[in-house]
């Protein structure tokens, strides 16, 4: 059984006071009447509230083998004994269970944490049939983020000559949006005959896509008498 000095366990009781602190942070007046600090709070909270469910119930069940380990080693009496002693296999492999199902969810704790990202389109080889099919993508993006209820804010849009899109920067915030976009980026390629084309011809179309977290907002406190005016 991991004990407190364990890394794996180190890291989950980190993630239990962020936890705590964020449900903290969320009931404090100042921070309510910040709409935005509401958002980026409750998507971290709520990244981090099923993990540190199965945590705490992982730390249940440690606590009730201990007691029966106790029972076991040290009661004197004969059937409490033996009932604590059957009992033992089956909270073991609850726990042991229990402990792996945490382990694989940590790994995307942080990405789930993320609740904005930066998101490029930009098109490609392929000329005025590339801008289209940039302008395909980002439109595919936008109703996607629609559909999963994320805020999508365009920040630069150039347009093609021909319409569709040469280059766009796209905000998009909302809960699990790093894990719902954060691979998206690289080349997407799209066979077609482009609306373009006056001969029926396919035509092979690029268009390059980037994703980065958002840097959040940091407050930084500066006393007057470091400043030189």
């Amino acid at each position: 059984m991991p004990t407190e000095s364990d890394p794996l366990i180190a890291k989950l009781d980190e993630l239990s006071a962020q936890y705590d602190e964020l449900e903290a942070r969320l009931q404090d007046p100042a921070v309510l009447a910040d709409h935005e600090k509401v958002r980026a709070l409750s998507v971290k909270r709520s990244a981090l509230s099923g993990l540190i469910e199965k945590y705490r119930r992982w730390q249940s069940l440690t606590a009730q083998i201990t007691e029966h380990e106790q029972i076991v080693g040290e009661n004197e009496d004969a059937e409490l004994v033996e009932l604590a002693r059957s009992e033992l296999p089956e909270l073991r492999k609850q726990a042991e269970a229990l402990l792996e199902d945490v382990s694989n969810e940590l790994v995307t704790a942080d990405d789930q944490a993320v609740g904005a990202v930066i998101l490029e389109v930009r098109a490609g080889t392929g000329g005025d049939e590339a801008a289209l099919w940039a302008g395909d993508l980002l439109e595919m993006y936008r109703e996607y983020a629609r559909r999963h209820g994320w805020t999508f804010d365009v920040m630069d849009f150039t347009p093609g000559d021909q319409g569709g899109v040469r280059n766009a920067i796209v905000s998009v915030k909302g809960d699990g949006v790093w894990q719902g976009l954060g691979y998206e980026g690289g080349v997407h390629c799209v066979k077609r005959v482009p609306a373009t084309e006056t001969q029926g011809r396919i035509h092979t179309s690029t268009a390059t896509v980037a994703v980065l977290p958002e840097p959040e907002d940091v407050e930084v406190q500066i006393d007057e008498a470091d400043v030189d005016v």
